[in-house]
């Protein structure tokens, strides 16, 4: 069994945010914005769902997903695509593979030591981000 990635988490570090959003054809504006968030994940499991939040004080975000299902995913505020998600365990991590007009896109969620390690990928541009579990949780 992986690792669990539940709980909430602070970012440390965003590697390449701007290249990845370029990616996603993102505005250079919202790009300005998105680049001085301080993002924060909650990810909760209850039974076979998973809710992954990303929270900022600009815009939140919320999926929730079973493992090894295909749903459909609008990215509002994010790029504001329709797309087929579908998120399974490779090994320890939590993969998403999201088909649409992007191609090879998607992300990785896994968890080393006390961080949680996040790479969102999108044509070629890999963005990533590294967050420290909340010393509240």
């Amino acid at each position: 069994m992986p690792t669990s990635v539940c709980g909430t988490w602070d970012m440390i570090s965003n590697v390449n945010f701007d290249g990845y959003m370029k990616a996603l054809g993102i505005s250079v504006h919202l790009r300005k914005i998105a680049l001085r968030l301080k993002l924060k994940k909650v990810i909760e499991q209850q039974g076979d769902q998973y809710i992954v939040k990303t929270v900022s004080t600009f815009r939140n975000y919320t999926i929730s997903f079973k493992i090894g299902h295909e749903f459909e995913e609008f990215t509002k505020g994010l790029d504001n695509r329709h797309i087929k998600s579908t998120v399974t365990w490779q090994g320890n991590k939590l993969t998403c593979e999201q088909t649409g007009e992007k191609k090879n896109r998607g992300w990785a969620h896994w968890v080393e030591g006390d961080k949680l390690h996040l790479e969102l990928y999108c044509d070629g541009q890999i963005c990533k981000q590294v967050f420290k579990k909340n010393v509240n949780e």
